[in-house]
């Protein structure tokens, strides 16, 4: 956005402020013509913004997928891998289960990076991937386990649960049964 004019800077934070709130509603189906409406900007200039519905959502995203980025530079000095990695993992399932959209978002393949910035799901992957490896390399992971391996299961479990009626108490009890397996606990010594 460096070298816009300003009323094209105005026009850019206006459409991304009304789109976060058009999404947080309706999720990531939010009407790009109702985000246009609302903005007071015709079609044309948010799609010369945002040129697909995608390149939109990853704008919305963008801050919540820094502050997991960060979570994840946090988590790589912790003792235990499996437990940083799990844990940075429940937290992505959180945001994509409270924000409206954001799995969605990460569902799109392959990645489709905005021009000089790359999309939710590389930025995700690469915060994330020095934690599966640590994981893999510790042997605290199963063998052959991908970082997209872990994004399908937050993504999925998120989609599931979206229409549940406590949807982050239940994409938890997924995520549990995801981790620890369908197996009861072998009885204690």
């Amino acid at each position: 956005m460096t070298g816009q004019r300003a009323d094209a800077r105005r026009n850019y934070s206006r459409i991304l402020a009304v789109a976060e709130a058009e999404v947080a509603q309706h999720g990531a189906a939010a009407s790009l013509e109702q985000v246009a409406r609302t903005a007071g900007v015709g079609s044309a200039t948010v799609r010369r913004h945002f040129p697909t519905r995608q390149a939109l959502l990853e704008a919305v995203f963008r801050t919540r997928i820094q502050a997991l980025c960060e979570r994840a530079d946090e988590l790589s000095r912790a003792e235990d891998s499996r437990a940083a990695l799990l844990e940075w993992l429940h937290g992505l399932l959180a945001y994509a289960v409270g924000a409206r959209g954001l799995a969605d978002a990460l569902t799109f393949e392959p990645p489709t990076d905005a021009p000089g910035q790359p999309s939710c799901g590389a930025v995700i992957e690469d915060a994330a991937t020095p934690l599966l490896r640590r994981a893999l390399r510790d042997g605290s992971v199963r063998p052959g386990t991908t970082f997209h391996d872990l994004l399908t299961l937050a993504v999925g479990i998120a989609l599931a649960t979206e229409h549940h009626t406590e949807p982050s108490v239940q994409a938890g009890r997924l995520f549990a049964l995801a981790v620890e397996g369908l197996s009861p606990s072998p009885p204690s010594p």
